[in-house]
């Protein structure tokens, strides 16, 4: 009803804000559907009754690592021992560490792990010790009055400090001695013509978990541990984590085979002994379980600061969103603490009256030696295995885009399977969060980024997933499926009302006119509505706040350098890739983590485009005060308040940003060329004319 007409100042700057507002309440909508069906999921009384404890399944799991400097091999190993721990028969367990750095420092640490394992395992469960991961329980102040509880707790504190210390020896020096080589067999694998990029599939069994001899210190059995590092080849696609995760599927089959798999990232280690029985409560129930593929645990992170500076944790999406998914039967896959069951993974369709044995796991171990075991595994982890076949398509995780869990699931989904997401009050794994922007927002950049991906792809759950999915599910996954392109109406809602207000230009009705009671009202209720939601996840009122500053900054960087690089791709330009995210800092950029000080500290182009929208607010903010207390009258400036509401409102998530570009003086602040190219940038927008 008040379209500027042609040839009034501002009339293109004001379409393109009445397009960015419809796009929002469209993108609102989208995110509604999930949290107006969300459920709750809650096994049986006890878990597992015992009466099931000879029906129990036998377990794989993953455990997977790309790079031992990014994550190093004494993480992984932690995460490792966490899951042999589990409180589950061992002979069922079979836990498989995936190396995709090819690295003999990884086997190295490994190898220690597996013999550290007969100590760790028996004093877990004789003590009933929470958590498994031996670095996070050495980490808790722990009652040591009971004297021989205290000393095997001093004993095996001793036994993991002195193998943390070889371990983090050997990675810093970057090679092994010949004493150490001459432990395993393993070590010849390792010459020097391998490489990360280039060298043979290794499997190395370092327990033989069906040998009657590879027991504890107590005596009783050991799980299965498997060491892989399938081959590479530089003429050879390798389709990052999802082949790593195809290349495990297959050499499990040839060794344990298990009908369970549980897949976890190096950094998630297990939080709950128990978890396995949780997640078979769904699997085994009597009435629905059959048709179960997969039970989801959400990702939670020990790390966490109080208020969750980097907004990482997400406690909404946790508890709503995710739980909304659930009562369409449609959870996601989102990569790690998920319990598949392995015919859902490899590809079979789900059909009723499906009888269910879950002990026919194939023995193919009885009449060979471990030679023979390790050749064949060696065989289904060759580049060459996959060609020809379904893997990567029909069969295993789905290639070809850089969130391949997520896609996973939307197949897995449309076969006629329906996951389980369970978020109990234990958490059941807990991993490590980013602690600095710079790793927050590359991490936020490839996730959207692949997620833009399924969307303008033939797994569109629009497309792919009519008639096979319900439609709210369809919708729920688009809410992130389009976090790239949302970058651009707030891109432009950062950026317009304030070169407008510099330029007197009204894009809003009077402030204390009839038609500005809709934006007050829209703005006033989707606050409100977020706050309540927020605390009402557990979150706290600062913790709420830095989610907004964090909704800004990641939409403005992290989403739009996600489409542009997606659009990039689809027009065939460039290839997916992957990043993997730094799981290391140093003590002063933690301290400063801990701290809740907000870490900058390079020049990186999303730092610069984050400081020049800060300063362009600035300048307007600046120049709107100004008018208001020293110039015109409140009358002539009505129309312009709400864009200074909005620059104030910039301006006030953008707080910390000032401090580093201004104030601060340590490691972690902007450095100035960062401030002069924000400076400058934003000194040439304002110059710019308004249409």
């Amino acid at each position: 009803m008040h379209i500027p007409r042609t040839g009034d100042a501002g009339r293109y700057a004001w379409i393109g804000m009445f397009i960015s507002e419809v796009l929002f309440g469209l993108y609102w909508i989208i995110s509604q559907f999930v949290r107006w069906n969300v459920v709750h999921r809650y096994p049986f009384k006890d878990r597992l009754s015992r009466r099931y404890e000879d029906k129990l399944p036998a377990i794989d799991i993953f455990v997977c690592t790309a790079d031992p400097i990014l994550e190093p091999p004494s993480m992984a190993i932690n995460t490792v021992l966490s899951v042999m721990a589990y409180n589950y028969p061992p002979e069922k367990l079979s836990v498989y560490l995936s190396d995709d750095g090819g690295s003999e420092l990884t086997f190295y640490a490994l190898l220690e792990a597996s013999k550290f394992s007969k100590y760790w395992i028996p004093f877990c469960k004789k003590f009933a010790v929470e958590p498994r991961s031996p670095e996070a329980y050495f980490a808790l102040n722990i009652d040591l009055n009971d004297s021989v509880f205290a000393q095997e707790w001093f004993s095996i504190k001793k036994l993991y400090e002195d193998m943390k210390t070889r371990i983090v020896s050997a990675v810093e020096k970057g090679c092994l001695s010949n004493e150490i080589k001459g432990q395993h067999k393993g070590f010849s694998e390792w010459n020097s013509k391998v490489t990360k990029k280039d060298h043979q599939s290794i499997v190395q069994i370092l327990i033989e978990g069906w040998n009657p001899n590879a027991v504890d210190i107590d005596g009783n059995p050991l799980p299965t541990l498997v060491y892989l590092s399938r081959e590479k080849k530089p003429q050879c696609a390798h389709n990052f984590k999802a082949g790593a995760m195809n290349a495990l599927i297959r050499v499990s089959s040839e060794i344990s085979d298990a009908p369970i798999i549980l897949n976890v990232d190096c950094d998630m280690y297990s939080n709950d002994p128990d978890a396995i029985r949780d997640a078979l409560c769904f699997f085994m129930d009597e009435k629905k379980g059959q048709q179960i593929s997969y039970v989801q645990y959400p990702q939670n992170y020990e790390n966490i600061t109080k208020n969750d500076i980097y907004s990482n944790s997400g406690p909404p999406i946790l508890k709503i969103e995710l739980a909304g998914f659930d009562g369409y039967d449609a959870m996601p896959y989102i990569g790690t603490g998920c319990f598949h069951r392995r015919e859902s993974l490899c590809g079979s369709k789900y059909f009723e009256n499906r009888i269910v044995e879950w002990n026919d796991a194939k023995d193919k171990i009885k009449g060979r030696t471990i030679d023979e075991v390790e050749e064949a595994s060696k065989l289904v982890a060759n580049c060459s295995y996959e060609k020809g076949s379904q893997w990567g398509k029909e069969m295993g995780l789905v290639y070809g885009c850089a969130v391949e869990d997520m896609v996973t699931g939307l197949t897995i989904l449309c076969r006629g399977w329906k996951p389980i997401y369970y978020n109990p009050t234990k958490k059941a794994f807990r991993g490590v969060a980013p602690t600095t922007l710079d790793q927050a927002l590359v991490q936020y950049k490839r996730w959207s980024e692949g997620l833009f991906q399924i969307f303008l792809s033939k797994y569109c759950p629009l497309i792919y997933g009519h008639g096979k999915i319900k439609f709210g599910a369809q919708i729920g996954y688009c809410m992130y499926l389009l976090w790239a392109p949302i970058s651009l109406p707030t891109l432009y809602y950062v950026v317009i009302p304030a070169l407008c207000l510099l330029h007197s230009v009204p894009l809003f009705p009077k402030v204390f006119g009839l038609w500005f009671l809709p934006f007050a009202y829209v703005f006033v209720a989707k606050s409100a509505y977020s706050l309540i939601e927020d605390l009402s996840s557990g979150n706290t009122l600062k913790g709420w706040w830095n989610f907004q500053r964090m909704w800004v900054i990641r939409r403005t960087t992290s989403y739009f350098f996600a489409f542009v690089d997606a659009v990039i791709r689809q027009l065939g330009f460039s290839e997916t890739g992957f990043v993997v995210t730094a799981k290391v800092v140093n003590d002063d950029v933690l301290k400063r983590y801990e701290q809740e000080i907000i870490e900058f500290g390079n020049s990186s182009i999303m730092f610069t485009i984050i400081s020049t929208l800060a300063m362009l607010n600035l300048f307007s903010l600046s120049w709107g005060i100004k008018k208001l207390v020293f110039g015109t009258t409140f009358g002539a400036l009505e129309n312009l308040i709400p864009q200074i509401i909005i620059c104030g409102l910039i301006a006030m998530v953008n707080l910390p940003v000032y401090e580093a570009l201004f104030f601060r003086r340590d490691k972690g602040c902007m450095p100035s060329s960062v401030l002069f190219k924000s400076i400058v940038i934003a000194s040439m927008a304002v110059l710019m004319p308004i249409y």
